[in-house]
């Protein structure tokens, strides 16, 4: 208990908003480092603050057991969202009230990282090889983070057998929920030019706003899917409709939206984005894709069993295998090995005043300690 609390502690102290550099990195390391871990940390990224290729750093950490031992890693992320305004305390000086650990990254996800780093310490390097796969990326672009430390460890040839992600996936309490997969994300951009001109004049203009609706009326008419077994239905939304004009009578000369897809595995990034783009094409508009993930399952089985018994053994809870919510660094960890999210319980991420329960910090550790030990066994 103590271990994890004063780890947790030691990362929240440490402001590490979106890309994480620096001091929560040295934290992290001053923990893993005397347990026998070699630390590797690295930059990516060359560009100017605040762009999509800013300096992101990243921590790949390894105790390797015996020769032809199974291999089990843990992964997460040490940056944070922005705290916003009105905490109750500071947003970067963890603070306990009423049994509740206060602080930014308390849940996502700097607490399930202190709990991983106390429940190693208890299990024996003999027991196998175990690694912390750590990003600095996670709550922003996500291109320097993750991805980056696949490619690190495939260079390096160090492979996990199974992999564990500690987001915060837990609903009503701690162990009700773990994350067997997600849906895939793609946002498109969408445009349509015209040409402006007065409204008087409609003869003399081409209005895009009568394209773009015909757009947007027939992607949001659109039923993707019913479901699967695993997952819920593919959603298409809106998220933006842009039209830069500030006069009252004048025809703009373009129009612009983005809509976000999240979808199952009846589709693909690329499938979505070449509906998406004909039906634009259609009406006389553009669109541009971004795709931020393919959806990924892991089904039910050895992985998803070892989890449950840990938690049962721990909370007397059964966790119910899920693939909702929204995308995390699994959808890239799941190219290396199996990977299952299992972590707190999210209903203060990224609000004001998040927390985390002092006695949630002791279970998560010793139910990380027994996944551990299972997994290397295996």
């Amino acid at each position: 208990m103590t271990d994890a609390l004063d780890n947790a502690k030691r990362l929240i102290a440490c402001e590490s908003v979106t890309p994480a550099r620096g001091p929560v990195f040295d934290a992290l390391e001053a923990m893993l480092a005397p347990l026998g871990f070699a630390v590797h940390r690295f930059t990516r990224g060359d560009g100017p603050a605040g762009s999509d290729e800013e300096a992101v750093e990243n921590m790949f950490a390894i105790r390797r057991g015996p020769a032809g031992s199974r291999h089990f890693a843990f992964a997460g992320h040490v940056d944070v969202v922005p705290p916003g305004e009105g905490w109750a305390s500071e947003p970067f000086g963890p603070e306990i009230r009423h049994d509740l650990l206060y602080g930014r990254g308390a849940v996502d996800m700097k607490g399930a990282i202190a709990c991983m780093a106390a429940a190693v310490a208890d299990v024996p390097p003999e027991a196998g090889t175990l690694s912390f796969i750590i990003t600095g990326d996670e709550e922003g672009p996500a291109l320097h983070g993750t991805r980056a430390l696949i490619d690190h460890m495939r260079e390096a040839g160090e492979i996990p057998d199974l992999c564990l992600v500690g987001e915060p996936t837990s609903v009503n309490r701690l162990g009700d929920m773990m994350k067997i997969g997600r849906r895939g994300s793609v946002n498109v951009w969408i445009e349509v030019a015209g040409t402006q001109g007065h409204v008087a004049y409609p003869h003399l203009a081409d209005n895009p706003l009568p394209k773009l609706v015909a757009i947007l009326a027939e992607l949001d008419a659109l039923v993707l899917d019913e479901g699967t077994d695993w997952f819920q239905p593919s959603n298409l939304e809106i998220t933006e409709i842009d039209v830069p004009n500030r006069a009252h009578n004048v025809i703009p000369g373009k129009a612009k939206a983005r809509i976000s897809i999240r979808f199952n595995d009846q589709h693909s990034g690329a499938s979505l984005s070449e509906k998406v783009a004909a039906i634009a094409e259609r009406h006389g508009g553009t669109a541009l894709p971004i795709i931020s993930g393919e959806p990924f399952l892991t089904p039910p089985g050895e992985f998803s069993q070892i989890i449950a018994d840990a938690v049962k053994a721990e909370l007397g809870v059964d966790p119910e295998p899920s693939t909702t919510g929204g995308t995390s660094d699994a959808r890239f960890l799941k190219d290396l090995c199996p990977v299952i999210e299992f972590g707190l319980v999210n209903a203060t991420m990224h609000k004001t005043d998040e927390a985390v329960a002092l006695d949630d910090l002791q279970a998560l550790s010793a139910i990380y300690r027994r996944i551990a030990l299972a997994a290397l066994v295996t």
